[in-house]
């Protein structure tokens, strides 16, 4: 019988142990799409608990919580730090198989020392000694980062955003992580949504133009992406039910944009034709700035109206949409490939029946003299288990190049999240380590622990331009 969680946990051959030990552990982070405050970096918050800096704001345990049974008091209530904590714990100790509870020993190893088990039996004892550490050992945000290796992190960042907090941390020469922003316009596209006109009016102030037409709030957006540009941004992200197609003429794009101002319903297919039309001149200006653009789709949100009326969005309410029409994603990729506007894209999908699609479609789109130019993005959100990681890897492998994969992302808001990098490496080398174990792949294991480093740091590096 193997220990919990030791030195060798998911390495389950030799090679994946020389693999992982040698190559993929001590190699830095990149982690190119995540929701850390950039402000809480800047000011290189402290946190007052365990409470605090691991459970505030991680739908991801609320959901775990409410699964089972814990009272919404416990998870995003007036509970106190200690009662939101045990009721974790308890909630952990029956959550076998589920990610969450290899990442939180994981976080527990790393950042507090703590070899033991977290149940609703050592709760106290892990409670005052993760607090310990965080009063007495100065775990900040800047140290936090700093003791995960990470290089690069990728904020997510409306075009109304000011970056000042991305400015003061640029400045800041004691702190070597670059925080830059990325890209995301999906208010700026959602003509369906209520606060829309609201928003243009925020948008039209930061750009210094006043919006009442199509063509002129593509000329904000325009604005915006060069100032994002010279702040550092190399890339988009869009999170979408999926990506439309339905072409229109620019006149009736602007007829749409002329009825939504004058606060005229607007059809289903005025919003798909209003939306396509976004995305292609914004893929066409992500080209033009040698950006890349991130995809992620089949996400459906706030399902549970009663909670989300009282909590708000990214609170655990959001599921898999299961009948995303690649069919249309296909068309828009096709229809900027073919005005040589087609930027570096990575497509993402909540729905793993998807996977098989996407890295079919993405054969159809390759450049010479970019290494996967579009990706099959990393297991994403309700697949980032151990499964759905395996699944994911084994059908880029099957379809396209594993070796151009640019890895992991936490897509967290955690500061202790970076040990999801860690899972995904421990299970990339034990894939690799069983093919050569097996003669699948030749044992030549300085030839794969370059490939491991590649799909680690160096190939999503390149990819983003990030040159650290």
């Amino acid at each position: 019988m193997k220990s919990f969680m030791d030195e060798n946990f998911t390495l389950n051959n030799e090679t994946a142990q020389i693999l992982y030990h040698g190559y993929a552990k001590e190699t830095p982070i990149i982690d190119y799409h995540c929701h850390i405050s950039p402000q809480e970096i800047a000011e290189d918050k402290c946190f007052e608990n365990i409470t605090e800096l691991w459970l505030g704001g991680d739908h991801y345990k609320w959901r775990l919580m409410r699964s089972n049974g814990v009272e919404e008091k416990y998870i995003t209530g007036d509970g106190s730090a200690w009662e939101k904590f045990r009721e974790w714990a308890g909630t952990l100790e029956r959550a076998i198989g589920n990610p969450l509870f290899h990442w939180s020993h994981l976080e527990l190893k790393r950042y507090f020392d703590y070899d033991g088990v977290l149940n609703r039996d050592t709760a106290k004892e892990v409670w005052k000694l993760c607090n310990e550490k965080i009063t007495n050992g100065n775990m900040s945000a800047k140290w936090l980062v700093r003791k995960s290796n990470v290089k690069v992190i990728g904020t997510t960042d409306d075009p109304i955003d000011s970056l000042e907090w991305h400015q003061i941390i640029a400045k800041d020469t004691s702190f070597q992580t670059k925080v830059l922003p990325m890209w995301r316009p999906d208010r700026a596209v959602g003509i369906e949504k209520t606060e829309y006109l609201a928003y243009l009016g925020m948008l039209g102030e930061v750009a210094g133009i006043e919006i009442h037409s199509f063509a002129e709030l593509k000329k904000a957006l325009k604005r915006r992406l060069d100032y994002f540009d010279a702040c550092g941004c190399t890339g988009s992200d869009h999170g979408m039910l999926y990506v439309p197609y339905q072409m229109a003429e620019d006149s009736v794009v602007e007829e749409i944009f002329r009825k939504r101002q004058n606060n005229q319903e607007i059809s289903n297919i005025e919003e798909l034709q209003f939306k396509t039309a976004c995305l292609l001149f914004l893929g066409e200006e992500y080209k033009k700035r040698n950006w890349v653009m991130q995809l992620h789709i089949g996400v459906t949100r706030d399902n549970n109206e009663l909670l989300f009326a009282k909590l708000g969005a990214d609170t655990g309410f959001d599921s898999i949409y299961n009948r995303v029409p690649l069919e249309q994603l296909s068309s828009f990729l096709n229809k900027l490939n073919k005005t040589d506007s087609l930027p570096r894209v990575i497509i993402y999908s909540l729905n793993p029946n998807d996977n098989a699609t996407i890295g079919t479609l993405m054969g159809c789109f390759q450049d010479a003299g970019t290494r996967g130019k579009v990706q099959h993005g990393s297991a994403w959100w309700f697949n980032d288990h151990e499964a759905g990681m395996r699944e994911q890897m084994t059908s880029l492998a099957n379809l396209g190049v594993l070796g151009n994969f640019i890895g992991m992302l936490t897509d967290s808001r955690s500061f202790l999240s970076y040990t999801r990098h860690e899972y995904f490496r421990r299970i990339l080398c034990d894939m690799v380590g069983n093919w050569i174990e097996t003669g699948r792949y030749p044992a030549d294991v300085k030839k794969a622990g370059q490939l491991i480093t590649d799909i680690c740091y160096n190939n999503v590096n390149q990819y983003f331009g990030f040159q650290v």
